[in-house]
């Protein structure tokens, strides 16, 4: 492709997402639309989805971005219901939607329906996980969703292949699909524990940031080309790096973390707004290879499988919430439920980008490979907005329970108070040492950051400005924010008068960006 319109599509799907923030519409939702609308816009080039960019290059970074965000902790916790849908799920759908496929569409043998089955049995959970962040769903529902779409790519893929071989004629039987699920899975969690632990220790030992970063982009991209290059499954081998590194992130030095922070926040929101922008941007390329299913019939087979998609994981979600309950161990390790969890997670089964990159990378000697791409397209399509849009209207109407934000500050503000009495004890032992000793005005000041850091979040607890609304750290910030603009403009000033050089005017404002990210905390985007 040329390099123009990569650009433009680039710069066109950050400014569709950037609007889609100003709205109530998710942005996937706003992005597909975008490149529905533009697939048919005079001057437009044509934008292919090759398999061969999107499965090696697109989703290991998303993968790992999304693994590295996820608690190893919540999911471990969380196992059980991540691994019946992840794998249980995904194996029921590719069976559920090829033998319907199978009875619907005439002349479509049964192991070129189950291609299809496979390659739409994958929620892609981007879309459900960011609208249950932005409607503050409880943890555990917002965990199984992350932890479904971490996992359920390498089941789907390799359902694919096992699907693919029968098709073309070339399977060894169930036993041989049986040996290739598992040295993917197996195989795949095996170059992952390989690989873990020497990058990790390889993260510690380089002390530059950018150094640092470089080796963070490289992460997924070797995890996953290590991992298929043994026919193991990538996607497994990211998503085991990732929680690992995600886990002890913590033992990477303060400016790689800051710097790793932001990188992949970008990264991660140019990929994820470029891959649904390109799910719209395939629709002539769809609609031109459909040939003799085009009309009436071809909509009805369309319907009949977004059906049956959506059918299959009510289907399988509701028993596989409530059918392990019976088991007393089970009861007690987990928490209650009631009917609403598991019909928002059955709701949440959009499908996406990984889908159709699979489908196109159907071989052109499997018959009816084009009906598999039209079908794969309108239920990826048809799952985004219909789910997409009733999803949040769900959730409010079943009134699930919200975030208790309350308790989240008191929980932060206790392990903050605990944090900073250790300091503080820390603190008075190293001063009591004469190779420590300091000035008492620095000490002191030493002493008020650690105070102000402890009294911050229990300021958030309480009364708020009778004239503006805030809180007494909402106030502090908003003081210490004017002040730092003033130091600002006083430095530019001096600048532009050619009493400090640009290299002095840069280093006296970085120090002023770092008092200022110290004065603002983070607030969730």
């Amino acid at each position: 492709m040329e390099v123009l319109p990569l650009v433009a599509l680039v710069a066109g799907c950050a400014i569709v997402a950037g609007l889609a923030r100003r709205t109530r519409v998710p942005a996937p939702l706003l992005l597909v639309a975008a490149g529905l609308a533009a697939a048919y816009v005079p001057g437009v080039p044509p934008y292919g989805l090759d398999p061969h960019i999107v499965l090696p290059l697109l989703l290991p970074p998303l993968l790992y971005t999304a693994a590295m965000d996820s608690s190893y902790l919540d999911l471990r916790a969380n196992m059980r219901p991540v691994a019946l849908l992840s794998v249980g799920y995904v194996l029921f759908a590719t069976l559920a939607v090829g033998y319907a496929a199978y009875l619907v569409v005439p002349g479509l043998s049964l192991p070129v329906a189950l291609v299809l089955g496979a390659v739409v049995a994958p929620p892609d959970a981007v879309a459900a996980t960011a609208i249950a962040r932005k409607l503050g769903l409880p943890n555990r529902i917002t965990t199984i969703l992350q932890g479904e779409s971490l996992v359920n790519d390498a089941t789907a893929i390799t359902a694919y292949n096992v699907a693919i071989a029968a098709a073309l004629g070339t399977s060894a039987g169930w036993a041989g699909g049986i040996a290739e699920f598992l040295l993917a899975s197996v195989g795949g969690v095996g170059v992952g524990l390989l690989l873990m632990v020497p990058i990790h220790l390889l993260r510690k030992t380089l002390r530059e940031p950018l150094l640092q970063n470089t080796l963070s982009l490289l992460i997924p991209f070797v995890a996953y080309a290590a991992a298929e290059r043994v026919h193991a499954s990538g996607v497994l081998a990211v998503v085991v790096v990732a929680l690992y590194l995600g886990h002890r992130n913590w033992q990477v030095d303060f400016a790689t973390r800051l710097q790793e922070e932001a990188v992949w926040k970008m990264v991660a929101f140019i990929l994820e707004s470029v891959v649904f922008a390109l799910i719209g941007l395939q629709l002539p390329v769809v609609l031109k290879g459909l040939g003799q299913y085009e009309g009436a019939a071809a909509a009805g087979y369309a319907v009949a499988v977004f059906a049956v998609v959506v059918v299959a994981r009510f289907a399988w979600v509701f028993p596989a919430t409530f059918l392990p309950r019976l088991s007393r161990r089970i009861r007690a390790r987990e928490p209650g439920t009631n009917w609403k969890a598991p019909t928002v997670v059955g709701w949440a089964g959009m499908r996406g980008v990984v889908s159709l990159a699979i489908a196109f990378s159907v071989p052109v000697t499997v018959p009816h490979r084009n009906l598999i791409l039209f079908l794969t397209f309108t239920t990826v399509i048809g799952t985004l907005v219909v789910q997409g849009l009733t999803l949040p209207p769900l959730i409010r109407l079943l009134r699930l329970p919200a975030k208790d934000l309350h308790a989240e500050t008191l929980a932060e503000a206790q392990a903050q108070s605990e944090a900073s009495r250790a300091a503080d004890e820390r603190l008075t032992e190293l001063l009591a040492s004469p190779e420590n000793a300091l000035p008492p005005p620095l000490a002191d000041r030493l002493r008020t950051v650690l105070e102000r850091r402890r009294n911050a979040v229990w300021e958030r607890l309480g009364e708020v400005n009778a004239v503006t609304g805030e809180s007494a750290d909402d106030v502090y910030r908003r003081l210490a924010g004017e002040m730092i603009a003033s130091e600002r403009e006083v430095f530019v000033s001096l600048r532009d008068a050619r009493r400090i050089d640009d290299e002095m005017l840069r280093v006296l404002l970085r120090r002023l960006d770092l008092e200022e990210a110290a004065a603002y905390r983070e607030e969730s985007a």
